[in-house]
């Protein structure tokens, strides 16, 4: 059994952080119902290339295990059917404008005070107050707007948008949090909340480690491509045949390094034996190991680096990845039922006993699930 069997989702959302919100709940066993435009259906349906007859990969990435309806929020007789299930509901997800479901009357304020017990989830661009609280955004522009894009890229390059979506998916990620604790807290008070977060907050969330630096000193963070600048060495480096990541994260892991790539004098050298001194000497120490590292593979470097105890990866493109032994222990990419063809996808980053919660359906076609979900009505 999963632990939120029995819980009633209706999602009215779409693209990617409301879904995605709605499919973690329906990974932990939560049946959601996703009401979805007749025409159409969901933007995302349209995004990227097609993986199911009526669906792109972005859609099926966000959609797995759901039911979708078929409504139509403009017409009252649809909207009477949707508040109907709402009634019966524990939870509603929604990533709608602000302002377009209260003017159809299905607001928090309207759900709730219609089932007292109902979570109502809002995910939104940039928050509930503020001057820019009614704008829309989607993940670039919320990347832009937090100062993320300036953090990422090359020092002195130009600023680079993050290479997967790290607002949408976290956004999702702590509205099912906030989900959850409100389930949790409906067991003690009986009665429902309002949750919300949004882009921003999320991307403000993941400054956390570099804001308090800048809290501390007042100095701007610099751009660091790879590991990060206040350790030393802790640093994406290339060799002969591709790059690797060498974390020594302390003082006693970079005296064993030194040996190991040839540089024993390192171990000893007083200017180096803090880690507060290898930053002061950050560009020297970077420029001398990666002038080492680059006459030999790098399977010999992982190999010798290793195996004197030192956090060592190779930095892997997609397909290495899942090559990767590892990743296929873990059980993270799993076949999904009724797919028209045969392509594993991400399950559950989440195990409950030592069993990870199961891919359960497909992503559901457009309305395919309105009559069994209305029935005669």
């Amino acid at each position: 059994m999963l632990p939120l069997e029995g819980i009633k989702v209706i999602e009215l959302a779409q693209n990617l952080a409301g879904p995605f919100c709605a499919q973690i709940l329906a990974h932990l066993g939560a049946d959601v119902i996703k009401i979805e435009k007749p025409n159409g259906g969901d933007d995302a349906r349209g995004w990227g290339r097609l993986l199911s007859p009526d669906a792109s990969s972005s859609f099926n990435a966000v959609n797995l295990s759901k039911k979708s309806v078929a409504a139509d929020l403009k017409n009252p007789a649809d909207v009477a059917k949707v508040l109907r299930l709402i009634d019966t509901a524990d939870v509603v997800v929604q990533n709608m404008r602000p302002g377009t479901l209260e003017s159809m009357g299905l607001g928090a304020e309207a759900l709730m005070a219609r089932n007292p017990r109902l979570i109502y989830c809002s995910v939104n661009a940039y928050g509930t107050t503020g001057p820019k609280k009614m704008d829309p955004g989607y993940e670039p522009i919320v990347q832009a707007f937090s100062g993320m894009m300036m953090m990422s890229g090359m020092p002195g390059g130009p600023p680079v948008r993050m290479g997967t979506q790290v607002l949408d998916h976290g956004s999702a990620m702590w509205a099912a949090i906030g989900v959850l604790a409100a389930i949790a807290e409906r067991h003690r008070t009986g009665r429902g909340r309002k949750v919300d977060t949004s882009l921003l907050e999320t991307a403000i969330g993941w400054w956390t480690n570099p804001y308090s630096g800048y809290a501390a000193t007042g100095e701007v963070p610099e751009r660091h491509p790879t590991g990060s600048r206040g350790v030393v060495i802790f640093e994406g480096l290339e060799t002969a045949d591709g790059p690797i990541i060498v974390a020594a994260g302390n003082d006693a892991l970079f005296r064993k390094l030194c040996p190991v790539i040839g540089k024993p004098e390192w171990a000893s050298d007083p200017g180096l034996a803090t880690n507060r001194q290898r930053v002061e000497r950050r560009d020297e120490i970077v420029q001398e190991m990666e002038r080492i590292l680059r006459t030999k593979p790098r399977a010999h470097w992982l190999k010798v680096i290793a195996a004197a105890g030192i956090p060592c990866t190779p930095i892997n493109s997609l397909p290495e990845m899942l090559a990767e032994p590892q990743t296929e222990a873990i059980g993270m990419l799993q076949a999904v039922p009724n797919l028209e063809r045969d392509v594993r996808l991400i399950a559950l980053p989440v195990q409950f006993d030592g069993k990870r919660p199961p891919i359960r359906n497909r992503a559901p076609k457009i309305g395919e699930h309105t009559k069994e979900v209305f029935g005669d009505e």
